[in-house]
């Protein structure tokens, strides 16, 4: 299969790599001018000049930091790149989108003879570059994921198929809400725990072999709050995107979710404050007042 990547941003660039790599033929494409041409002359893969380009391959990969970036690329108004592709052509969205969403693309590119799956991703820039990331493979077309799964397994090293086109999105938001969640109570009890007088450090190694232990304490709070590094490589607005659509997602269902509101308000008030372009973990800062 000869495949086309959108998007070679922060994890992109290391997914496109690794599919390369495994010996599948690829051609990457960035809206970012010479960004594509520079990445594709540095790891010796074709790159796309224009939609022309992309106009030949069987399935495109997109990895784009919205959903609504993902629409826009491939049904602009202006003339996006479904219209380029070939009837039977495969796109695996692997962005962060909106469940419905994705629902509502796939019924829209259906409609071009073009099959649509979903495929967001866990496990950061480490987990990109090692291409050990969690992939979690939403579809209605039981071929399709078929045909998707051998690329997957290039860039990933936990594939869970989580049933209907759109599920995978879900799943990511929910994971991600969760993520925030631990992010922000772990922060509060550091937070709460240096003021009455005690060590941060020793208040995470009692919590790390206790029943308070998840991601936050036995890792980004050590990493990269306590020595003020805020360098885990996931923006703030990123996050606070996938906790606005777990919200979204909620209330789709008609689901209350009163803490997913309230994680919810953290998030967006910190992106207010400290910008989106901010890392994740300095949400903290916005926490310790």
């Amino acid at each position: 299969m000869k495949f086309g990547f959108a998007g070679i941003g922060n994890m992109g660039a290391h997914m496109a790599r690794n599919l390369a790599a495994a010996g599948f033929d690829v051609t990457v494409y960035d809206k970012a001018p010479g960004r594509a041409a520079a990445y594709g002359a540095e790891h010796r893969i074709a790159a796309a000049e224009s939609f022309d380009d992309l106009a030949d391959v069987d399935a495109l990969i997109t990895m784009l930091p919205t959903g609504a970036d993902v629409r826009g690329l491939l049904l602009d108004e202006e003339g996006g790149l479904a219209n380029r592709l070939k009837s039977g052509t495969l796109v695996i969205d692997m962005s962060s989108s909106e469940p419905v969403g994705t629902q509502e693309l796939g019924a829209a590119l259906g409609q071009l003879g073009i099959v649509l799956i979903d495929a967001p991703v866990s496990g950061g820039i480490t987990g990109a570059d090692k291409a050990s990331l969690t992939i979690m493979i939403g579809g209605d077309d039981a071929a399709a994921m078929e045909r998707a799964t051998p690329a997957l397994e290039a860039m990933g090293g936990n594939l869970f198929r989580t049933g209907k086109l759109g599920s995978g999105h879900a799943v990511k938001a929910l994971n991600n809400y969760v993520a925030a969640a631990n992010f922000a109570a772990a922060s509060e009890a550091v937070i709460v725990g240096k003021r009455f007088g005690l060590e941060a450090e020793t208040l995470l190694d009692v919590i790390n072999v206790s029943s308070g232990r998840n991601s936050a304490t036995e890792g980004m709070i050590k990493r990269q709050v306590l020595p003020e590094t805020f360098a885990a490589g996931f923006s703030l607005a990123l996050m606070a995107k996938d906790v606005r659509i777990s919200r979204g997602l909620a209330e789709a269902m008609n689901a209350p979710a009163p803490m997913n509101a309230a994680v919810t308000d953290i998030w967006n008030a910190a992106e207010d404050e400290l910008g989106g372009e901010a890392d994740f973990t300095a949400a903290y800062k916005s926490l310790d007042k």
